[in-house]
């Protein structure tokens, strides 16, 4: 690890997911799902410390097992489906720091997001050391559909969600290539200073830069449909799953045990 700020990585693993249930842990190629995001944590080298926020004792104990740390359970009203990030972040770091542990910087590595590599992490750590007066980072890429073609419908009429256009040409009249260049967010991670969380009202601040993710990398595990096709791309050799590098274990076969300090 170089020298320079400190770093934690946060790895949110909820038991409640409602449109694929219990996802964040779910068989996928011989091993749960968060044990791709753990290992390609560990495996970029940049991290302090790799911590896991979970609700669920069971959770942390997989957590563990594939070589994270899961040094207490987020409260029930932080682990809710709307809950937002901030609380769940705030948590983790105010707990850590009661433990005598500070960093200066998080990050966010969702366990949906299996394809993102340990390569992918190093890069993103690299760009965010080199920008300046920045508070956070945040994997984008292009859209697939262009929010200048998009409408809104009231009732037998519709209004363009873009109405203006500079030249008075409307968006939706022109074709996709000469349309401006707009990038969505997606969920493989973001990074940001510890005090954008603790003491502003966002994991992001004001001063956002863009990671442009490539290929797979920010590929996103949200619907049963993204589940299969995260299997058919593994299965045809389209993409790769990180290293895991220990034995597989499942929640059936993990029994419920308090949360503790597990190993790095």
């Amino acid at each position: 690890m170089s020298a320079g700020p400190t770093i934690v990585a946060l790895v949110p693993a909820r038991a409640g997911s409602r449109r694929v249930p219990g996802k964040n842990v779910r068989p996928l190629a011989g091993h749960p799902l968060i044990a791709y995001t753990i290992a390609a944590a560990r495996a970029s080298g940049i991290f302090d410390a790799v911590v896991v926020s979970t609700d669920s004792p069971a959770y942390a104990a997989l957590a563990r097992h594939y070589g994270a740390e899961a040094p207490f359970l987020r409260p029930a009203a932080l682990a809710g489906a709307t809950s937002p990030d901030i609380g769940w972040v705030r948590h983790a770091l105010a707990a850590l720091a009661e433990r005598g542990r500070r960093y200066d910087c998080f990050a966010i590595l969702r366990p949906t997001s299996p394809f993102r590599t340990a390569a992918t992490i190093r890069r993103a750590w690299a760009e965010f050391r080199a920008e300046q007066g920045v508070d956070s980072l945040r994997a984008v890429e292009p859209v697939a559909q262009h929010p200048g073609k998009m409408w809104i419908v009231r009732g037998r009429r519709m209004l363009p969600l873009l109405p203006f256009a500079p030249d008075g040409v409307p968006w939706h009249s022109r074709q996709y290539q000469d349309l401006p260049a707009v990038h969505v967010q997606n969920a493989s991670l973001e990074i940001a200073w510890a005090r954008v969380a603790l003491e502003g009202g966002s994991i992001a601040g004001e001063v956002v830069m863009p990671f442009h993710t490539e290929g797979l990398e920010g590929f996103d595990i949200n619907t049963p449909r993204d589940w299969w096709y995260a299997e058919h791309l593994i299965a045809s050799g389209e993409a790769r799953l990180p290293e895991v590098g220990r034995p597989p274990l499942f929640l059936e076969d993990v029994a419920a045990e308090p949360a503790g300090e597990g190993g790095a």
